[in-house]
């Protein structure tokens, strides 16, 4: 499990774009290890979308698919609002 969370702190950190590098990544560093297996899997599964896909998702620009709209979604558009808040 160690291994896996570590590569998905990488890919969080390396999505493509800046502005998901810094909204994932930063919520990768924050929750990543504290989320329960199941919980990681959806955040796995999320992280897989395209890019252009999830920053619209998460600035609600668009709305969240329903296979997508759960409970680490929630955790990551409350997370990337507090951090627009910030700045």
């Amino acid at each position: 499990m160690e291994a896996r969370l570590k590569r998905l702190m990488f890919r969080a950190h390396h999505m493509g774009s800046n502005e998901n590098d810094i909204l994932f990544g930063g919520f990768a560093e924050k929750y990543l290890a504290s989320l329960t297996p199941e919980q990681v899997d959806r955040f796995e599964t999320l992280i897989a979308e395209p890019d252009t896909d999830l920053f619209n998702w998460v600035t609600n620009k668009q709305d969240v698919p329903a296979q997508y709209d759960h409970d680490v979604m929630a955790m990551i558009k409350k997370f990337v609002q507090n951090e627009a808040a910030r700045t």
